[in-house]
């Protein structure tokens, strides 16, 4: 089922919040994000037209980032904002005038309900999902002076005829000292793993938005973790990640001058 949506709100009161905050209060000077945490679909927009399976496979969201991002903020008692809904509603690291901001199709799956959109359609998901994750970001950047943001996700090891053989990237692009940093403490105990800067992505101002909007005008340094998905889908494997993560940040933060 799919409906379309005139210019009235998106959410209902039986929607979830978009934003969830951890250790909203915490000084700590490392802070995390996950843009891609949730799965939740506004209950105006049916099911999108997609089945259950697209929903929950890497298309709809960042699968094991949510709970590698929830054991960092617990481990480091860092603060931590999760966004609650699928990148197919809207993908919030994606600047608004992106193609693929409201994708109309998810690695060759056509999303039913992001074809032909209204303006109002558009702006509602716009000011009701993005605005009030930008503004959370806004208020944890801003309140307390931090040294280091990084942003959580994961990518899934093959599409289409591509086979991605790393293990995590570190994408950046002001600050590759950061990333450098993290892969260099994390193979001194792990040489297994197959680590690399700016893959299976690069970042840019017109495909990403937390790192270009967010992070590079105050200067932090900063990281945009990508795991390999199959990796992180136990909760085994999340916690073996998040502590080899913290372990490499907690370490960063202790050298900066």
């Amino acid at each position: 089922m799919t409906t379309t949506l005139a210019s009235e709100n998106l959410l209902t009161p039986e929607d979830p919040a978009p934003v969830e905050w951890i250790n909203r209060d915490s000084p700590a000077q490392v802070v995390f994000l996950c843009e891609h945490a949730g799965q939740a679909i506004p209950q105006k927009l049916g099911n999108l037209g997609v089945s259950k399976e697209v929903q929950t496979s890497h298309r709809g969201w960042d699968i094991g980032a949510e709970a590698v991002a929830r054991q960092l903020a617990d481990r480091l008692r860092a603060p931590l904002i999760l966004q609650r809904y699928s990148r197919l509603v809207i993908d919030c690291n994606r600047p608004l005038h992106a193609p693929d901001s409201i994708p109309p199709h998810s690695f060759g799956e056509q999303i039913p309900a992001n074809l032909n959109l209204t303006i109002p359609d558009r702006v509602a998901r716009q000011r009701e999902i993005v605005e009030p994750l930008n503004a959370a970001i806004e208020n944890m950047l801003d309140r307390i002076p931090r040294m280091l943001a990084v942003s959580i996700h994961s990518f899934t090891p093959h599409v289409a005829n591509e086979s991605r053989p790393w293990h995590a990237g570190f994408l950046t692009r002001a600050d590759q000292a950061t990333g450098q940093a993290v892969i260099d403490h994390i193979s001194a105990s792990r040489q297994d793993l197959q680590l690399a800067l700016n893959q299976p992505y690069q970042i840019d101002s017109d495909s990403d938005w937390f790192i270009p909007h967010f992070v590079e005008p105050r200067g932090l340094a900063h990281s945009l973790v990508e795991i390999r998905n199959d990796l992180i889908r136990d909760e085994k494997g999340a916690a073996d990640w998040a502590q080899l993560l913290a372990d490499a940040f907690t370490r960063i933060l202790e050298t900066k001058p």
